[in-house]
């Protein structure tokens, strides 16, 4: 996991929800509301999963625009901004996101719990999707 100042407190939230369900937690921080840069964020999550540190991650901005463009620098990271359950549930089935990015000014915490809950129980259907996830890690 990881944010900007804008996203620490939804980042926060959705952590407690993760631990209380089990998950080991890789903070990548930031720890608080104070401005930082959301680039230096979404590349420590991208290096995390180029590492295999993590095998997926949540990454939390302003709009989530941002910090999943720095993110999706990396080969490895295939982040998907989600607004909602059906857009985090396709990110996996097609698209085999293995990153969702979350804007706090825009989803509510409960919006984000249903995205980060469907993004976790979401199986990556392949079949006709697998050739073209295939072309995003070749280019």
């Amino acid at each position: 996991m990881a944010s900007d100042h804008a996203g620490f407190d939804l980042k926060e939230h959705l952590k407690r929800e993760l631990q209380a369900a089990g998950h080991v937690i890789l903070d990548l921080g930031t720890s608080s509301t104070d401005s930082v840069d959301y680039p230096d964020f979404g590349t420590a999550l991208a290096g995390a999963i180029r590492d295999g540190r993590a095998g997926r991650g949540v990454l939390v901005c302003g709009t989530g625009i941002g910090i999943s463009i720095a993110a999706n620098r990396e080969p490895a990271v295939r982040a998907a901004v989600v607004h909602d359950v059906t857009s985090a549930r396709l990110a996996r089935q097609h698209n085999d996101a293995n990153v969702i990015a979350l804007g706090a000014r825009l989803v509510g915490p409960e919006v984000a719990k249903d995205c980060l809950r469907a993004f976790l129980e979401t199986p990556f259907e392949g079949g006709r999707h697998a050739a073209r996830v295939a072309k995003l890690s070749s280019r």
